[in-house]
């Protein structure tokens, strides 16, 4: 009886020690796992401390308005559209990957925008596709483009600003006022220096713009494949041309 009491215990206990061992090893994981496909809505790359880093995100889910990551306030005045977008490791957003493209009434409208932020700041390099149908016209432009920024600009404080100004907007001198007084204190503001890619009007080239952002220079070939060099003073007036147009 002792002997047989004896054996179940060390069976009971030799079971549960089996048991347990299969669990473990069941459940092991070295971190990584394998899915063949997966449907998600929205994915948040995280650093070990919970630094979002990137997000991956269909339009629903796209971060706007109320929402916040990293705990800062995000873009308000954009619009919503899948894509990504990149955080530095201050928890900063740095840039994007946004797109887009739907049938209209009478057309269609479609984009793609890989765009890079100065440090906490708006975007100062763009790559950008845009094209638009209507009726029997159609518009396709694409290009890659440099802007100015202002060198005292933050994300969170240029929302402000923009939060202001737009309560501002049924009193147009006002307004102008107070831009003025943000854009002197290098708060808002910034222009495009360059552009190298195709025009709304189908002129492909490189066209520079001087600290306004007016057109200043362009070497390009026009719809019509005529090659050309102008440059031009701060009204957008032709200066000089090369070669000189035949009277």
């Amino acid at each position: 009886m002792n002997r047989e009491l004896v054996f179940l215990r060390t069976f009971a206990f030799a079971a549960v020690i089996g048991i347990i061992f299969l669990t473990n090893s069941a459940f092991k994981s070295d971190g990584r796992e394998k899915f063949t496909e997966i449907d998600v809505e929205r994915i948040n790359i995280v650093e070990k401390d919970g630094t979002v880093k990137m997000v991956i995100t269909n339009v629903d889910r796209f971060p706007t308005g109320e929402d916040k990551i990293n705990d800062r306030p995000t873009n308000k005045t954009r619009k919503k559209r899948s894509g990504m977008l990149f955080f530095n490791e201050e928890g900063i957003e740095c840039g994007g990957f946004i797109y887009d493209g739907k049938k209209t009434q009478n057309g269609h409208s479609s984009g793609m925008s890989l765009t890079y932020d100065q440090y906490d700041g708006d975007q100062v390099m763009q790559l950008l596709t845009q094209d638009f149908q209507k009726g029997d016209k159609r518009v396709v432009a694409s290009g890659l483009y440099f802007n100015d920024r202002p060198s005292k600009e933050s994300q969170v404080k240029t929302g402000e600003i923009m939060t202001e100004l737009d309560q501002l907007q049924k009193h147009p001198e006002a307004f102008r006022k107070k831009y003025k007084e943000y854009e002197q204190q290098e708060l808002i503001g910034g222009a495009p220096r360059m552009m190298l890619g195709k025009s709304k009007d189908e002129t492909n080239g490189l066209f520079l713009f001087d600290s306004k952002g007016m057109p200043r220079a362009r070497f390009c070939v026009d719809k019509n494949n005529e090659a050309k060099l102008d440059f031009l003073d701060d009204k957008g007036n032709v200066t000089a041309s090369f070669p000189e147009k035949k009277k």
